[in-house]
């Protein structure tokens, strides 16, 4: 017999969606780094919108009460960033993994909790695309946002 365990609840899927955003924040430390002009005044951007993300999550899941997932002191990157190619394949994957976990907040929430899902989905999908188009990358899209491949 197999074991399927219960789909998360939406605080759970929230707190998940929160420690993606800690280690996209991270990971845009070394992306930037790597990147000069447009493409790191992107990087910035792309940053920035994960940390408005992170902070409204942390507010939203204390104000209910939820546990709050700490974040780490370091991630570990899937692979060295040591030129620009590599800084925008990092950023491509933060944003596929990012927009992952807000797809399982999707299916997991309702209301404005789906809502605020569905709104960093559809974000997270399209800085990844960006991505893609800033390292000539085809296709610029992918047929699903989020699910995996």
């Amino acid at each position: 017999m197999s074991q399927h365990s219960a789909p998360p609840t939406p605080a759970e899927a929230l707190a998940a969606a929160l420690s993606a955003e800690y280690a996209a924040i991270f990971a845009y430390g070394p992306i930037g780094v790597r990147l000069s002009g447009s493409a790191r005044t992107a990087a910035r951007q792309a940053e920035a919108a994960h940390r408005r993300r992170r902070d409204a999550l942390v507010v939203q899941l204390s104000t209910a009460g939820a546990t709050v997932p700490p974040d780490q002191a370091g991630y570990t990157l899937p692979f060295p960033i040591t030129d620009r190619a590599s800084a925008l394949r990092l950023a491509i994957e933060v944003e596929e993994r990012t927009a992952a976990h807000w797809r399982a907040a999707l299916a997991a929430t309702s209301g404005s909790d789906r809502d605020q899902a569905l709104d960093a989905l559809v974000d997270y999908a399209v800085q990844a695309t960006r991505w893609r188009r800033t390292a000539k990358i085809t296709p610029l899209t992918v047929p699903f946002p989020g699910r995996p491949t």
